[in-house]
């Protein structure tokens, strides 16, 4: 049984995104996780498309 590289993990305050493989916490924290980054990182947790999520939501925090 494999374990999925990318999950998204409840901390103080909202979510983060841990990276297995690395070992670390990846991208920003988030108060909410959004919809569309959950499903990707519970499906195919492609690491292109999850960081293009990424940059979409951190830039809609400005």
């Amino acid at each position: 049984m494999s374990r999925r590289r990318y999950v998204a993990r409840g901390v103080p305050g909202g979510y983060r995104i841990w990276d297995n493989k690395g070992r670390r916490w990846w991208g920003d924290h988030y108060e909410l996780c959004p919809d569309d980054l959950l499903v990707e990182l519970n499906g195919a947790a492609d690491p292109v498309k999850i960081t293009a999520l990424l940059k979409r939501y951190r830039a809609q925090q400005r």
